[in-house]
């Protein structure tokens, strides 16, 4: 912990890089937030016990032959209120290596201290979809009227999870309502990061905490994206023909 404030009941918002934030969707909006929000460094976990560092390597920078700090992979929370009244907490990590529930009993742990009642996890996954079509946000949830509420589409996934998975339901068990938002991206394109995707998500994120975003420069990022992968799709036969046949599904569907 770096302070310890004294807060009401502030909203929990988490994303995870790697298995879930397919083209950096969700860690891009929680960055987003972030830089709105203009927090303040509230807590982080120390990496050594969750990391392999053969995995996920720590970084530095040489300057004229003189190296820099190391930065560490780990987990970073920050806090702050927006111009709404709204306190939020925001964390962004690296998925740890192991002991899962030790690390998600830390992020508990610090949110049953904080007060949290309400938390949303975001995260992002490839499939089968067109790109030029809307990203569809499907989800999953503690109270199953939040997903009629905000227009999210209900998960039908069966299959391994991610951290946010397990971390959901610890923190359900504490009584915590959660609500986890997934932007579906197409598996075909390889370019990161998709400003589409995090698009996406921070409209469901904006819905959710009834705060607006200023997403005027996202918008613009995302047209240009669209454009740019038309131009890759057009250009590789197979490529489009792929997309056309998606599309053909989607029609019958």
């Amino acid at each position: 912990m770096h302070v310890q404030p004294v807060l009401g009941e502030p909203v929990l918002m988490l994303a995870f890089e790697g298995w879930n934030d397919a083209c950096e969707s969700a860690s891009s909006a929680v960055r987003f937030v972030d830089a709105r929000l203009r927090g303040v460094p509230l807590a982080e976990i120390e990496p050594d016990d969750y990391y392999d560092f053969t995995v996920r390597r720590p970084q530095v920078q040489y300057d004229a032959g003189v190296s820099g700090e190391i930065a560490w992979p780990g987990t970073e929370f920050r806090y702050g209120v927006t111009e709404e009244g709204v306190e939020l907490i925001t964390g962004l990590g690296v998925e740890p290596h192991m002991r899962w529930r030790s690390y998600c009993a830390s992020i508990v742990e610090l949110a049953v201290d904080m007060g949290v009642q309400r938390c949303l996890l975001l995260g992002a996954y490839l499939a089968d979809v067109v790109y030029s079509q809307p990203v569809a946000v499907s989800g999953f949830t503690s109270d199953a009227s939040l997903l009629e509420r905000f227009e999210v589409e209900p998960t039908t996934y069966d299959g391994p999870t991610g951290i946010v998975g397990v971390l959901a339901n610890a923190l359900q068990e504490e009584g915590v309502e959660v609500l986890s938002l997934w932007a579906g991206l197409p598996h075909y394109i390889s370019a990161t990061p998709n400003p589409r995707g995090t698009l996406a998500l921070l409209r469901k994120v904006s819905q959710y905490l009834e705060i607006p975003f200023d997403v005027k420069h996202l918008k613009g990022d995302a047209l240009r994206f669209e454009e740019e992968i038309s131009k890759v799709v057009s250009a590789d036969e197979e490529l489009s023909d792929y997309v056309k046949e998606l599309k053909r599904r989607e029609f019958a569907q």
